[in-house]
C-alpha cells in the first residue's frame, strides 16, 4: 500500500517550494501517484484475476478523455490496526463524471488494489458527495463495484457509510437512472445498494453477490458451495433475479452499459433521447404471419416478433434469463424509445406466475418513472395454477403488475396477438385498467377462459346427461367459440379500439405513439400509494 513513508511521496510531505511551476509539478506527481495506486505488483495481481484496473474500466465506460475525477487526493483519517501508516490517495474509490455518447454521466468505481476496495469513512463520504451531485445535476449514476465490503478496521463508521449510500439510492430512485455494474465481490449489507438501483450488470467468473459467504453457509447449514454457485452472475441472472444482465467479460459488459444509457433519459424531467431512424415507419411486417401461428395451442418465440416490429430489429432484453415466460425489452419505434412487455409462448406457454409478475411490474415502474411509453404484446392463457403458486402468493405478486400498470401515466398501448384469457388478460394492460389504445390481430381470442374449459363449466350438466357426452362437448365448444370468442367480439363492444392487419403492426404502433407523445395524466393528490410488495 502507499504509505506516508513512501520515498516517492517525500517531496509532498515537506514544505512546498516557492516556485509555482515546481508546485504544479508536485501536484502532477501527487495525481499520478493516486492514479498508479499501490504499484505494479497490485496492478498485476488485479490483471491475474481477469479484472481490469479502476481507470481502465472508467476508460471503457466514458467517452475518450471526458472523465473528470473528484477528490483524487482524499485520504482517510483513521488510526489503529496500522491504518495510520497506510493512507493511500483515493482511499480505494475513484469518483467523478464524464460523458457517454456526449451526455453527462456520474460514476464511482472501487479500486480493489487499495484496501480490497473496502468502504471506510472517507471512502463513503466521497460516494455520498458524488451521489448528491448526480441527483442535483440530474444525470445518471453508475457504480463499478469491486470491493470487500465494510472496512473492518474502521468499525461502525463503515456501516454508517453504507447507510448513507442506501438512503441516497432511495432518494434518487425514479429521479435519475441508477446502474450497478458488479465486477468483483460484493457481500453482506453492501449488496443492498445494487438491489435498490434500476439495473444490475454482472461479469461471469469474477463478480459475486451474497449476504453470507460460502464459509458462513457451511458453518450454519453444513453445505459446501462455491462463491460462483452461491452468488455468481448466472445465479442472479437466471435464479434469483437480482441481476438484469450477465456478460462474459468487462469490455462487453461496459459496452452494453453504454448502450443502455443511450436509451435512457438523463432524469425524470426529460424524455428519452430520440434518433433518426432509417427503418421506414410504414414498413410492412409480412414475416409476422409466419412467426405467429394462428392455432392458439402452438408455440412461437415472442422475441422474434419484437425484433420484426422495432427499428432495425434492435432491442435490449432486460432479465432475459429470469422469468422467461415474459419478455421485457427496451427498443425504438420510429426513433423513439419504448418499453415492451410481452408474454412468451415459448416458455410455460406464456402464463403469468409469481416471478413473471414481479419482473414485469418492476419494468413497468421503471418505464413510467423515466417517461418511456409502454407497448404490451398479449398472448396469455392465464395465471399459472397450482398449490406452490397459491401458497407462494400469486395473488399478492400478480397484484404488483396490476398496480404498476394502473399507476403508470406514460402512453400505454396493448395489442392482443392471440389468446387473452381471464384475469391475466385484464392485468396485461387491458383497456379496462387504463391502456390508452388497445388493438388486436384477427387471430385474437379474448375470453374468461379457453373454449374447452368454458364449455365444461357452462354445459357441465348437459354434457354429463347426454347419450354421447363427447359429441355434445365438441358441439358446445364450437358454439362457445363462435359466439363469444370470435376475433370481433371485443371490437363490437368497444373493448379494443381496432382489429388490425398483423403486417401493419409497426405502422399502427408508431402512429399511435406519435399521437400520445404529448399525453399528460394527473394522479390523485397523495403522498404515495400503498402498493403490494
Amino acid at each position: 500500500m502507499t504509505t506516508t513513508e513512501d520515498p516517492a511521496l517525500a517531496p509532498l510531505t515537506g514544505p512546498p517550494p516557492a516556485d509555482s511551476r515546481a508546485r504544479a509539478a508536485l501536484l502532477a506527481l501527487a495525481k499520478q501517484t493516486a492514479k498508479d495506486g499501490p504499484g505494479p505488483h497490485a496492478t498485476e495481481a488485479q490483471w491475474a484475476k481477469g479484472k481490469l484496473t479502476v481507470h481502465e474500466r472508467l476508460a471503457l465506460l466514458f467517452d475518450e478523455g471526458s472523465f473528470q475525477e473528484t477528490e483524487p487526493l482524499r485520504r482517510h483519517r483513521a488510526t489503529g490496526f496500522g491504518l495510520e501508516d497506510r493512507r493511500p490517495y483515493t482511499d480505494g474509490v475513484v469518483t467523478g463524471w464524464g460523458t457517454v455518447h456526449g451526455r453527462t454521466v456520474f460514476a464511482y468505481a472501487h479500486d480493489f488494489r487499495i484496501f480490497g476496495g473496502s468502504l471506510g469513512e472517507a471512502h463513503a463520504q466521497k460516494i455520498h458527495k458524488l451521489m448528491d451531485l448526480a441527483r442535483e445535476a440530474g444525470a445518471p449514476l453508475v457504480s463499478l463495484s469491486d470491493g470487500a465490503g465494510a472496512r473492518i478496521q474502521e468499525g461502525v463508521t463503515a456501516l454508517a457509510g453504507y447507510g448513507g449510500i442506501f438512503r441516497r439510492n432511495v432518494a434518487a430512485s425514479g429521479v435519475i437512472p441508477q446502474i450497478s455494474v458488479m465486477l468483483g465481490p460484493c457481500a453482506g449489507g453492501a449488496t443492498y445498494s445494487p438491489a435498490l438501483t434500476d439495473f444490475v450488470f454482472m461479469v461471469r467468473g469474477t463478480a459475486q453477490m451474497y449476504i453470507t459467504g460460502p464459509d458462513v453457509v457451511h458453518a450454519v447449514t453444513g453445505e459446501r458451495i462455491t462463491h460462483d454457485r452461491l452468488g455468481g452472475a448466472d445465479v442472479h441472472a437466471a435464479v434469483s433475479g437480482a441481476a438484469h444482465f450477465a456478460h462474459e467479460d468487462e469490455g462487453e459488459c461496459l459496452s452494453e452499459v453504454r448502450y443502455l444509457l443511450s436509451l435512457l433519459p438523463q432524469n425524470n424531467r426529460e424524455l428519452p433521447p430520440s434518433v433518426p431512424s432509417e427503418d421506414p415507419a410504414d414498413r410492412r411486417c409480412e414475416a409476422l404471419f409466419d412467426l405467429v401461428p394462428a392455432d392458439p395451442g402452438r408455440s412461437y418465440d415472442m422475441r422474434l416478433v419484437i425484433e420484426e416490429i422495432v427499428d432495425d430489429g434492435d432491442c435490449v432484453e432486460v432479465h432475459a434469463s429470469w422469468a422467461t415466460n415474459i419478455v421485457c425489452a427496451l427498443a425504438r419505434l420510429g426513433g423513439h424509445v419504448v418499453g415492451l412487455v410481452a408474454n412468451q409462448p415459448a416458455s410455460l406457454a406464456g402464463v403469468l406466475d409469481i416471478h413473471a409478475s414481479e419482473k414485469a411490474a418492476r419494468f413497468v415502474q421503471m418505464c413510467d418513472a423515466f417517461s418511456i411509453p409502454l407497448v404490451t404484446l398479449v398472448d396469455v392463457p392465464g395465471f399459472l395454477p397450482g398449490k406452490d403458486q397459491e401458497h407462494g402468493g400469486i395473488i399478492r405478486h400478480g397484484a404488483k403488475l396490476l398496480y404498476a400498470y394502473c399507476n403508470a401515466t406514460v402512453p400505454r398501448i396493448s395489442l392482443v396477438l392471440r389468446k387473452a384469457y381471464g384475469g391475466a388478460y385484464i392485468v396485461m394492460d387491458s383497456q379496462s385498467i387504463g391502456a390508452d389504445l388497445t388493438y388486436a390481430w384477427p387471430t385474437n381470442e379474448i375470453a374468461v377462459m379457453g373454449a374447452e374449459g368454458a364449455a365444461n363449466v357452462v354445459f357441465r350438466r348437459e354434457i354429463a346427461q347426454a347419450a354421447d357426452p363427447e359429441a355434445v362437448r365438441a358441439d358446445r365448444i364450437k358454439q362457445y367459440r363462435e359466439e363469444l370468442m370470435h376475433p370481433y367480439y371485443a371490437a363490437e363492444r368497444g373493448l379494443v379500439d381496432d382489429v388490425i392487419d398483423p403486417a401493419e403492426t409497426r405502422a399502427v404502433l408508431i402512429r399511435s405513439l406519435a399521437m400520445l407523445r404529448a399525453k399528460r395524466a394527473d394522479m390523485p393528490a397523495r403522498k404515495h400509494g400503498n402498493q403490494p410488495v
